[in-house]
């Protein structure tokens, strides 16, 4: 009975062991112990559901005007107070955060689109093709980005679909640069090699074998192109360029609040407050994201792991043995 038991306990060690760990539950059990990137996807998922769920439950629209009341400050009827054609700011703010959040992760996500598919290949192909895509990538990266998007917004016009489109057309450079360099120290890994011998195509290698493995820090700059799309957003809206009245953005309503702040201050604070902690939010995400997600960590936990188990195999076989 002893020895059928410890038997037993060898095989479970050694299935234990051969199982390992794996990089996605480490990184959540990683980033489980980020207090401050736990606290920030919990704010970020709040804003979130209060933008795009909270306003079906209000009885006023962003767009609702009350001449004869005006701005009035924050009050038990107005939460964070009227501008001043009368209509509630904590109304236009939840409107604002959907259009200001659709146009981040809208912008984003094209800019992802582009910058994942053209850096995959670059890296993929090397050689000339290589030199001559990341060539065209340092001439479009010596372009001053926001001159280049008002030029796209003033030639295409103001539109909601093409503000998202234009600004994701200049925020895929550096993310073609990451996956590229991601590929190019996957390219001559066993695993793609072997892809090569059995004769899967390269298209098949690029999106089955290589995107995949490159998924870390491709979801860690993600995370930290949100707040830049959505700052850059805002810096249109400053200036004029942004959504088209009576729509709102956080942008329109810090560019709204800055031309009567001296009158009406809370028309200033309350937007620029709520963009401040949705941005300071994705960062503080994308860097828990970034430390959960560091291979070298991984690498660290995995060697460990596999000689702790290693080590009670052992153990348990000599014990066998004797």
């Amino acid at each position: 009975m002893n020895a059928v038991g410890e038997t037993t306990g060898t095989e479970q060690a050694l299935e234990e062991a051969e199982r390992g760990t794996s990089l996605w539950r480490d990184a959540c059990q990683r980033l489980g112990k980020n207090k401050m990137a736990v606290i920030s996807a919990v704010i970020l998922i709040l804003i979130v559901l209060a933008s795009f769920i909270g306003p079906f439950f209000l009885k006023l629209s962003y767009e609702t005007q009350n001449l004869q009341l005006g701005a009035v400050p924050p009050g038990v009827r107005h939460w964070l107070g009227t501008d001043t054609l009368g209509r509630d700011l904590f109304v236009r703010i939840l409107y604002g955060g959907r259009v200001s959040m659709s146009v981040g992760f809208c912008a984003t996500a094209v800019a992802l689109t582009i910058g994942v598919f053209y850096g995959a290949i670059s890296g993929f192909l090397g050689g000339k093709i290589d030199m001559l895509m990341m060539r065209i990538v340092d001439i479009i990266f010596a372009l001053p980005f926001t001159v280049f998007v008002i030029l796209l917004m003033v030639f295409f016009g103001r539109k909601f679909v093409l503000l998202f489109v234009a600004i994701g057309a200049v925020q895929w450079l550096t993310m073609a640069r990451i996956v590229r360099g991601q590929v190019l120290s996957l390219r001559h890994q066993e695993f793609i090699e072997a892809a090569e011998a059995l004769g899967l195509s390269r298209p098949r290698i690029i999106f089955r074998h290589m995107i995949p493995n490159a998924l870390g820090p491709i979801i860690v700059y993600a995370t930290l192109t949100v707040p830049a799309v959505m700052l850059l957003e805002a810096f249109l809206s400053f200036l004029g360029l942004g959504v088209e009245p009576p729509m709102s953005s956080w942008g329109v309503l810090i560019k709204e609040g800055a031309e009567v702040m001296e009158e009406f201050p809370w028309l200033l604070i309350y937007p620029g407050l709520i963009l401040a902690l949705t941005l300071f939010s994705l960062n503080f995400l994308g860097d828990g994201l970034r430390d959960a997600l560091d291979p070298h960590h991984y690498s660290f936990r995995v060697h460990a792991a596999c000689q702790s188990r290693a080590c009670r195999v052992l153990g348990i076989v000599s014990s066998l043995n004797t």
